[in-house]
């Protein structure tokens, strides 16, 4: 007898096993902290500025000196030079207040006879515009010892009268320049000083250069500003300078 046709058998390929990949082949998975933390930047130090500024409320007087320079103000701003000992003030009527001083460095110039710089702001509001044009000592420098009439200069945009002290022993010289300007009702006064001792005593000191050192007192000098003064900071002030008998 004849056979029935057997079913045509579809074969139904299995997809081909895949091999198991070995732990050390995965790719390493990247851990968080290392991919989210920033660079680490270290900060620069900011620089302090080489000159810092002074101001008074009181006197309106406003300047530039550099940082490196020591300042006082009020009753201990009165400033001192060899041979000459506390510096006067140089107005024609009593009244005058200490504002400011600032003093160069002691080892400013090594190996010269420099001693010690200043320059110094007072402040005299009992002295008139005319009495301000003028000064209470006569330039010694004078052989003759008659005055000697103030120079009118110029010093930044201010116009300021100027005069000129100098006071010597054998080793020991002391020089102070005072300029006057009249401003708020009250007259300004800048002095200029410096002082030198030991030139001639020992081997090895020279001289310093005197000129280059009112030069830095100068750049002070170019940078103040009087700036409008209140009131009640004027008031204040007349009864402080009749309080304490300040010249």
């Amino acid at each position: 007898s004849k056979q029935s046709p057997k079913p045509a058998l579809v074969g139904v390929s299995s997809p081909a096993p895949i091999p198991a990949t070995p732990a050390a082949a995965a790719t390493p998975a990247t851990t968080p902290t290392a991919a989210a933390s920033p660079a680490i930047t270290k900060k620069t130090p900011k620089k302090r500025p080489a000159n810092v500024t002074y101001s008074d409320a009181n006197t309106g007087v406003s300047f530039l000196y550099p940082r490196k320079f020591a300042l006082t103000s009020g009753d201990k701003a009165q400033p001192q030079l060899a041979v000459m000992g506390d510096v006067p003030m140089n107005f024609v009527q009593p009244g005058g207040v200490a504002v400011a001083t600032v003093a160069l460095p002691g080892g400013s110039y090594p190996g010269t006879d420099f001693e010690s710089a200043f320059f110094n702001v007072n402040v005299n509001r009992s002295v008139s515009e005319q009495e301000c044009a003028h000064f209470a000592f006569v330039d010694t420098r004078n052989a003759d010892g008659e005055p000697v009439d103030a120079e009118k200069v110029k010093i930044g945009s201010t116009d300021m009268e100027m005069t000129s002290n100098f006071s010597a022993s054998a080793i020991k010289q002391a020089e102070t320049q005072y300029y006057h300007s009249y401003e708020n009702g009250a007259c300004y006064e800048y002095v200029l000083g410096l002082g030198t001792a030991g030139y001639g005593a020992k081997n090895g000191i020279e001289p310093v250069n005197r000129d280059e050192v009112f030069a830095k007192l100068e750049k002070i000098l170019a940078t103040v500003k009087i700036n409008p003064v209140e009131q009640e900071h004027v008031a204040e002030q007349a009864v402080t300078s009749i309080a304490g008998g300040k010249e």
